[in-house]
């Protein structure tokens, strides 16, 4: 068993994958220009990677080598761009209405840097306040946390949007988070 050839084998599917995942969603979240320099390192990875592996298919393991340093670069390529935590999210958070959540939440969250828009709606249980905020994705944990601190019955939605324009959006959010 050539060690040497199957840890080339799985360093180069690794990497391959890993690109791969982190192109893909770079694609999905609309970065035009780094996501083809991205591809096209992981297609010269990839030719290397699946011309040893054909070279060698009469050893199976080589195969079994080739599918974990791709499943583990699917794992890897998410967890990076996870950290990376490009774009932004778009949080709803549903407060039961009282005087306390109002004058202390959308204040606490604006003083950070937030862009908080308040609408009020009825649920099951009575009044509820609605708050629509924009964060940078590297900024969510922080801004749940911060909900639950101010209002540990809040139920909290958040999706990424495709397209912001406009508005307080944009310049203005990403400067003051950067402070």
């Amino acid at each position: 068993m050539d060690f040497k050839m199957l840890a080339m084998i799985f360093g180069i599917n690794f990497a391959y994958v890993t690109l791969s995942t982190i192109r893909l969603l770079l694609t999905m979240k609309g970065y035009r220009f780094i996501a083809p320099v991205v591809s096209m390192f992981e297609i010269i990875i990839y030719v290397l990677g699946l011309s040893l592996v054909l070279d060698s298919l009469d050893n199976p393991i080589n195969l079994i080598v080739y599918a974990l340093g791709f499943a583990i670069g699917i794992g890897v390529g998410i967890k990076i761009e996870d950290k990376m935590a490009l774009g932004y999210t778009m949080v709803t958070a549903i407060l039961p209405s009282t005087s306390k959540e109002e004058d202390t939440l959308p204040s606490i969250l604006r003083g950070e840097g937030y862009g908080v828009t308040v609408s009020y709606g009825e649920g099951l249980e009575g009044p509820r306040m609605v708050l629509e905020i924009l964060s940078p994705r590297n900024k969510e944990k922080q801004l749940y946390q911060k909900i639950k601190e101010v209002e540990s019955r809040a139920f909290i939605i958040s999706y990424e949007p495709k397209q912001i324009s406009g508005g307080f959006w944009t310049k203005k959010v990403h400067r003051r988070m950067k402070k």
